[in-house]
């Protein structure tokens, strides 16, 4: 987490700084997603970061033992911001990946149906009920119409609570 957060600070796409690091887009991806990186590739990106190995390794290794709340002694850590607009960013990410899925299939559905049956189009229908969940999905993500939204969250657990708003 510390590397996705060091590059984000600079500003950097993860290419950037695999170009910069010597190392390849695919490593630099695994290390952002948590698995534990070589000595060699911690040398390369605290010479990019300008940073000493000690300090990428102390992070790693607390991210490692997240769970077993091991305090840290590294002064970088996340904000509550920082963190939401990640958070946001994988929502983001996943209901893109949902869209090209649903052209996807959707496109070999088609296919399908033009090949086998042209002369009813019943393709229309699984892409009408799926295309509602993308519209749906759409409206959560972009927060377009928010039913559920923190304010509804707040109300609910007050509710539960037995406390008035």
């Amino acid at each position: 987490m510390i590397i996705r957060k060091l590059r984000l600070q600079q500003g950097w796409s993860q290419e950037q700084l695999a170009e910069m690091s010597g190392l390849s887009i695919r490593t630099v991806q695994r290390i952002e997603r948590g698995q534990k990186p070589g000595l060699e590739s911690l040398k390369s990106l605290a010479a990019v970061f300008e940073t000493t190995v000690a300090e990428l390794q102390q992070e790693s290794d607390m991210d490692m033992h997240h769970d077993e709340k091991i305090p840290s002694t590294t002064t970088v850590t996340l904000t509550k911001d920082e963190e939401s607009v990640i958070q946001q960013v994988k929502e983001i990410k996943g209901f893109y990946s949902h869209l090209i899925t649903y052209v996807l299939v959707m496109s070999g559905l088609l296919i399908l149906n033009l090949l086998t049956e042209p002369s009813e189009l019943w393709v229309v229908w699984p892409a009408f009920g799926w295309g509602i969940g993308i519209i749906s999905h759409a409206c959560s993500v972009f927060e377009w119409v928010n039913f559920f939204g923190p304010d509804w969250e707040k109300k609910q657990i007050e509710k539960r609570l037995g406390r008035k708003l």
